[in-house]
């Protein structure tokens, strides 16, 4: 893992040094760069060394010195890729450098390259004889790349704080962007909280002509559901044995490492089946599993954490998250975020990172496999939801709403009247809008209401609209998949990871995004992913007689905190700087119904103090 930096246009050495400076801890290993004035071109490099230490410094050139490349990212099919560009000529000077085989496969395959590969990356190419700039991130965007034009300036990072360090950018908040953001609880790509500044999409890639200033943008791939009908006729065994081998080897592929390596382990089914595959490979007791446990008893799953590590065999530790913990790390945390983010689970994600970082540089995790087997709870409400619609009239639909809205206020995880007010706040709009209204903050009234402009769904949820539409499939189950693995896996979830394990400098490797694993899912129908309630249905069985019993048949709980209650007393005195076209006392009667213990404000709160500690936002406000 690393971070990378560059801009085309007006700067020095000292506007790249600034912007490297932001991403130090993505890699505080070494740094590179590369200072041209006169192109103008300039590239930064820090680097978190976990392949080819000696020979893998960066920028990396060819030997004619016309390509050259600022990296972040695990190539896993990169010896593959190295043997089929040795066999057509090239020739290589490290011994096995991912980096090298990036670089000359640009030169084989030009703007196709990404095509080619299996991992999680984000690079920018400087091709000196054609003078441009080609970036690109991976298909799910597991690892993070932002741009930005503003006048003459073209900038890149890893990170959007480190383009803000440049002297010549000038941070402003974009409100539309704080709107989606309140909406969705992420920022989906293309945007960005910064006016003039986007996040490059997973499965894009761009180029920028450094001489004439055009900029180019394409997708090279996106994720769509495309069933196999003829699979519906093969056996559930033949169909779980192949979903197993493509398990083993997607993790085969993520041990490739030379540093020490570890596993998150949350109990759960997928970094289980992780952990169980991984031991086919290697011996169980040299494996090093980290788990984080909460002292609130109905959000802690230690104890199914430990009961796997036992069954396997590996080496396991256990960390602790309480809220004298939490109230230590969460402005440390928050305040390097980078972006805003509604999911307060970034605390133990940061406090699992920080304690596997004591032991290991790599973690495996398993990352992905709700979204690709249908793992949350929204699938199993979308069956009820549709007879809901069909049967439950508008006017008994606001009756009910009302009469939820006066039950008790639970801090329990997952509690029932969490879960009743959100399912019927997402049955308030068609079919389309359930996903993004159940995960939101609040609803786009709300979002209206706080910035007092006529909003409408279709204004916010925009992206979410253009995917469900687009979609081939005219199944509600396949169209939540959808959503989920496009939005919410991407710009929640791993942009969530990626952050907090980089805050620590240890490098996040998510074995359910492997290319030929993924295009099993995209095959499979759904039928085989939920089946009589059940989700992960085909998972469960392709990992049956690798894992205990009791946890195969447990249901899913999620990596959650305890928000609502520390919310009450967290911090002490609720942050209440105003930003861009929010009205105030909107955000303090929230703080203080939260607090009286009158309503449940937890994502729009901790999406507040998420939005305050961004030193960035701060300035641009």
């Amino acid at each position: 893992m690393c971070g990378i930096v560059g801009f085309v246009g007006p700067g020095t050495c000292d506007d790249l040094a600034a912007m490297m400076a932001a991403v130090e801890h993505r890699g505080p290993d070494g740094s590179g760069t590369y200072c041209d004035p006169d192109d103008p071109v300039f590239l930064g490099h820090r680097r978190l060394a976990i392949i080819d230490v000696a020979g893998g410094a960066q920028p990396m050139w060819n030997t004619s010195g016309t390509v050259g490349i600022v990296y972040n990212g695990e190539i896993y099919n990169h010896r593959e890729l190295r043997q089929e560009l040795t066999r057509r000529g090239h020739k290589f000077s490290t011994d096995h450098s991912d980096t090298e085989v990036l670089i000359h496969g640009y030169v084989e395959w030009g703007e196709h390259l990404p095509e080619h590969l299996n991992g999680m990356f984000a690079f920018a190419i400087y091709d000196r004889t054609r003078r441009r700039l080609f970036l690109a991130r991976d298909r799910f965007g597991e690892k993070p790349l932002y741009f930005a034009r503003q006048g003459g300036l073209f900038a890149f990072a890893s990170e959007l704080g480190a383009i803000t360090r440049h002297s010549r950018f000038a941070a402003r908040l974009r409100q539309r962007s704080l709107q989606k953001f309140l909406a969705y609880g992420f920022l989906p790509a293309p945007n960005s909280i910064l006016e003039d500044a986007e996040k490059l999409p997973g499965g894009a890639a761009l180029t920028f002509d450094t001489v004439s200033g055009q900029l180019k943008s394409w997708r090279y791939w996106r994720f769509r559901i495309e069933p196999e009908s003829s699979w519906l006729a093969r056996s559930e065994a033949d169909l779980a044995e192949e979903l197993r081998g493509h398990l083993f080897e997607a993790v085969r592929r993520r041990l490739i490492s030379d540093v020490p390596l570890g596993f998150f382990l949350s109990g759960g089914i997928d970094s289980s089946a992780t952990l169980a595959a991984a031991a086919k490979f290697l011996p169980p007791d040299s494996l090093r599993t980290f788990t984080i446990g909460f002292t609130e008893p109905s959000f802690d799953e230690s104890e199914h954490a430990r009961a796997v590590a036992e069954h396997i065999g590996s080496r396991h530790s256990v960390d602790w998250l309480d809220l004298d913990t939490a109230r230590a790390i969460a402005p440390h945390v928050l305040s390097r975020l980078d972006e805003p983010l509604a999911d307060a689970s970034i605390l133990p994600t940061y406090l699992l990172s920080r304690f596997t970082r004591q032991h290991v540089t790599v973690a495996l995790s398993g990352d992905g496999g709700d979204e690709l087997f249908a793992g949350y709870d929204p699938f199993a409400a979308l069956t009820p939801a549709r007879l809901y619609r069909a049967f439950v009239p508008r006017p008994l639909h606001v009756l009910l709403r009302e009469a939820a809205n006066r039950l008790p206020v639970s801090t329990r995880n997952m509690s029932l009247d969490f879960k009743l007010k959100r399912t019927l706040t997402g049955l308030s709009y068609g079919p389309s809008l359930w996903n993004p209204v159940w995960l939101g903050p609040i609803e786009p009234d709300q979002v209206a209401d706080f910035f007092h402009e006529a909003l409408t769904p279709e204004e916010l949820y925009s992206e979410a609209l253009e995917v469900w539409d687009a979609s081939g499939t005219g199944s509600l189950v396949d169209r939540t998949l959808e959503f989920y693995t496009t939005f919410y896996l991407q710009d929640g979830i791993l942009m969530k990871v990626d952050r907090a394990a980089m805050m620590c400098s240890l490098e996040s490797r998510a074995v359910f995004l492997d290319n030929d694993l993924v295009e099993f899912c995209r095959r499979l129908p759904h039928t085989f992913k939920m089946r009589g309630g059940q989700r992960k249905y085909l998972l469960r069985k392709a990992v049956k007689g690798l894992l205990p019993r009791e946890i195969l048949q447990r249901p899913k709980k999620g990596f959650g905190i305890p928000t609502a209650k520390w919310l009450r007393s967290m911090p002490p005195q609720p942050p209440l700087a105003p930003i861009a076209g929010m009205h105030m006392d909107r955000v303090s009667r929230a703080w203080s119904d939260h607090r009286k213990g009158v309503a449940d404000n937890r994502l729009l709160l901790w999406s507040w103090l998420s939005l305050q500690s961004l030193d960035y936002a701060k300035n641009a406000a």
